[in-house]
């Protein structure tokens, strides 16, 4: 069947945090690892494109995104969706504003929405301020953010350099009043010429309120979580067939490996927790990477129970970050880990891991590259806007989730683990 939204991500976590969401509907969701290559086959309702484009220079940003947009058209999508993370990573150049208006001219369409709320996962917008929690955006720990720090919570403040139209808000009592005032309020700013217009959520009410206002637009823009209202909409107009598709999950071996990039507060918490129960773990130094690459850490994991699920880690507290980047360089620090562990990775599958448990954008991207992985499919989420995916990697089938750093408990690794058994 021909495809009904087709969804662009700027990171392989936040594509899987979408695509988890769109399948809590129960239809059919298929993640694309990079833009797929030659002709549209065996499309699924909703497709959604990974790209790892969130820190990328802007013009390659938007020229991949552009070549996902023509591939998602070809499987015959007339809506689509541009996510980003809830915490609106970004610089002052980019990407999150480039990229829409690329989409944007390319769909001849003059207006879009800008809504990363994830009220689940504690992110709210009141005022165009986005909230983690109770903390304003840039009081959060995202300000020590190594690679896209977040010094302001105001978004019309963050996009407006980063965009050529102009910007702004539909306020908390507009959307409040329902779907039919958000679709009066966005024609009155068309009317003003407002191209770019940042939507205030603090509860999933407010978004079934602005998906349903928004979801015929050409272009939506968000977090996934306002997306997430879309197939029930879809379903009941008609527009997304009853009896769409639904996922067939595999049997797998038990062996597991858990591998953790990310740097985030929760991941630490998350590494530590892991650790707690006894799991056995080894911590990736970057300078000893540097120095002496990841054969220590494969020695060790050659001497592995992978039925016990060992932890690889290079998760660290931001002093020791900072440290790594000042003597190897922002890029490079982080490429140093992406290598180790997507290393890690091969060597864990080839030795019979078919359940794989990562944590951070980045490396996600990394590993899922490594594993040769171009398509996903999604099964049941673990955490919101974490979802267990299943694919093959050199003929094996494999369960795979890809966890953003700020997402899941402190127990997230354990619960992972868990929930596979329990399918």
């Amino acid at each position: 069947m021909a495809t009904v939204l087709g969804c662009i991500a700027d990171d392989f976590t936040g594509a899987t945090d979408l695509a988890g969401l769109l399948a809590r509907s129960g239809v059919r969701v298929s993640l694309r690892m990079g833009v797929p290559q030659g002709p549209v086959t065996d499309a699924a309702p909703f497709e959604v494109i990974a790209l790892k484009i969130r820190t990328s220079p802007v013009d390659e940003a938007t020229s991949r995104a552009g070549e996902a947009l023509d591939w998602l058209r070809a499987a015959g999508a007339e809506r689509f969706f541009w996510k980003y993370c809830s915490t609106f990573d970004s610089t002052a150049e980019g990407n999150i504003g480039p990229v829409a208006e690329a989409l944007m001219a390319r769909l001849g369409t003059a207006q879009t929405i800008y809504c990363p709320a994830f009220p689940e996962n504690g992110r709210a917008i009141f005022m165009g301020n986005l909230f983690v929690g109770r903390q304003p955006l840039a009081e959060s720990p995202m300000k020590d953010h190594p690679l896209t720090p977040m010094r302001d919570s105001n978004l019309m403040r963050l996009l407006e350099p980063q965009v050529q139209g102009t910007v702004g808000l539909i306020d908390r009592l507009t959307v409040a009043r329902g779907a039919k005032a958000i679709r009066a309020e966005l024609a009155r700013l068309a009317d003003e010429g407002i191209v770019h217009v940042v939507m205030d959520a603090v509860a999933n009410s407010d978004l079934e309120e602005i998906a349903g206002a928004c979801r015929d637009m050409a272009l939506m823009t968000g977090g996934s979580a306002v997306a997430m209202p879309l197939p029930a909409l879809y379903l009941a107009d008609g527009t997304l067939a009853q009896d769409a598709p639904a996922l067939e999950v595999p049997n797998l071996a038990p062996e597991a490996i858990v591998l953790s990039g990310s740097c985030s507060a929760m991941t630490n918490k998350q590494v530590a927790a892991y650790l707690a129960t006894g799991a056995e773990g080894f911590r990736l130094d970057p300078l000893d990477l540097a120095e002496n690459g990841p054969r220590a850490a494969l020695d060790w994991l050659a001497t592995q129970d992978l039925s016990k699920a060992p932890l690889i880690y290079a998760t660290a507290d931001p002093a020791s970050v900072r440290a790594a980047q000042a003597k190897l360089g922002v890029a490079r620090a982080g490429e140093i880990v992406e290598e180790a562990l997507s290393a890690c990775v091969i060597a864990a599958r080839d030795r019979g891991a078919r359940r794989i448990v990562v944590a951070g954008g980045e490396t996600s991207g990394a590993v899922t590259q490594a594993l040769g992985v171009d398509r996903l499919e999604i099964g049941p989420e673990i955490a919101p806007g974490v979802p267990w995916c299943f694919c093959q990697s050199a003929g094996h089938p494999i369960a795979l989730t890809l966890k953003s750093g700020n997402f899941g408990s402190e127990n997230f690794f354990s619960e992972a683990l868990q929930k596979l058994e329990a399918l």
